[in-house]
Order: C-alpha cells, then structure tokens, then sequence
C-alpha cells in the first residue's frame, strides 16, 4: 500500500481554487478510494499504480472546465517492507510526543 500526497492548481485568473478542490473531493468519494484532505492538498492511499492513473485523471479534470494550465505535485512514498496506511505517520509522531 502507498500513499500519494497530490496537488493540482488550476492557474489562471482566479487566486481561489476552491471550487476546483470541492471537485476533486467529489472524485475521490465517487472512485472509492480513501483520503484525507489538508491545507496544502489530499493525501491518498492505494497502490502505487492506482494512485498514478488516479492523479492523471486528476489532473485533467481542470481543462476539462476550461482551464488553460495546470500544476499538479505529487509524492508517492510506496514502502514495501510493511502495510502503510492513511494516518499511520501521524500516530507514529505522537506516539512519541
């Protein structure tokens, strides 16, 4: 299992992208998948392959409402030696706060 933080900004006249987020949540819900968004994207979990198909259609979903150019970060930290899941960094941290 890995887990994909994935950022996609619309660019062009407008700073917010609000709505364009409200839409990728939307996405998400309606693919099944789980994630959890943040300030500063969504965190996503599935397997490594799926999280990459799944941020390409991501990605395209802005030109598809007529945006002109896009901005999409991802990372990817798919570990191999054990099961990673969605929340499982975090409760590591504080367990040792």
């Amino acid at each position: 299992m890995a887990l994909m933080q994935l950022t996609v900004v619309p660019m062009g006249d407008s700073v917010s992208v609000g709505e364009f987020v409200a839409d990728f949540q939307r996405q998400l819900a309606l693919e099944g998948v789980k994630y959890s968004l943040n300030d500063m994207g969504t965190i996503i979990e599935g397997e490594a392959g799926e999280l990459l198909s799944l941020a390409a259609r991501l990605h395209q979903m802005p030109f598809a409402k007529g945006v002109m150019r896009v901005l999409t970060q991802i990372s990817i930290d798919d570990r191999r030696d054990k099961q990673v899941r969605l929340g499982d960094k975090v409760k590591s941290v504080q367990a040792r706060l």
